[in-house]
């Protein structure tokens, strides 16, 4: 157990940076729209969205109905359709863990999870327990040091929301470099560029997963699509 938890632990650490200071903007921003610290914490644990909490934040501040915001929530995290289909069986082998590996895949955990090392056999599904309940803790001990954080030194938090770019952009980064394949990663991020200019910010994120994922389909017998987490699952 002892050498398994170790294991997750140095496996998480690029997220622990991550989803501390992405944990702490989060609760800064909520203090700065006027809610108290218990709803920005009970958001990071029972929502745990990354990107939909700070979206949350708008929208609750203009008032929008819980039918709207819930849709909004599916639109967002839509693209967890799409890379958690290839988790699903192994999530299944985890027992009574299956449902919290559901709730706690985010974009930042499948990434890690994708370079687990398999070979550790009998082991793998601990370490992706490990793994994402490390990743849970952060985004919430973050969420804890920004509401201390936005209540006792209150500043401008314009711009603060850019951690969630730098923190995406990491990660391309450290999958670029571990990996001799690129064949997801272009295909993504010429997908990505394609739609961005064709239907703009707010509506390019879904078609670009889609036709990316559609490609990756077509190649992947033809060639070995390891990268980047598109593994044939």
């Amino acid at each position: 157990m002892k050498s398994t938890i170790q294991y997750a632990f140095k496996k998480s650490i690029p997220v622990f940076f991550g989803y501390i200071f992405l944990g702490i903007a989060f609760a800064i921003t909520m203090c700065d729209a006027g809610f108290g610290a218990g709803w920005s914490i009970l958001s990071s644990i029972i929502i745990y969205a990354g990107s939909m909490q700070f979206a949350m934040v708008g929208l609750l501040s203009a008032g929008t109905g819980l039918g709207t915001i819930a849709v909004m929530t599916l639109l967002i995290n839509s693209r967890h359709l799409f890379y958690g289909l290839s988790f699903v069986e192994k999530f299944k082998k985890m027992g009574k863990c299956y449902p919290y590996m559901v709730f706690s895949l985010t974009d930042e955990t499948y990434s890690v999870l994708c370079s687990v090392d398999q070979t550790e056999g009998a082991n793998a599904p601990k370490y992706m327990f490990w793994i994402a309940l490390f990743d849970h803790t952060y985004w919430v001990l973050g969420t804890i040091i920004g509401t201390i954080i936005g209540t006792a030194l209150p500043f401008d938090t314009a711009g603060i929301e850019f951690t969630m770019t730098a923190l995406f952009v990491t990660i391309f980064i450290d999958q670029w470099r571990s990996t001799k394949n690129h064949i997801p990663a272009v295909t993504a991020v010429i997908s990505s560029v394609f739609y961005l200019i064709l239907l703009g910010p707010d509506r390019f994120l879904l078609p670009a997963i889609c036709t990316a994922v559609c490609i990756l389909l077509l190649v992947r017998n033809n060639k070995s699509i390891s990268g980047m987490g598109f593994e044939a699952q």
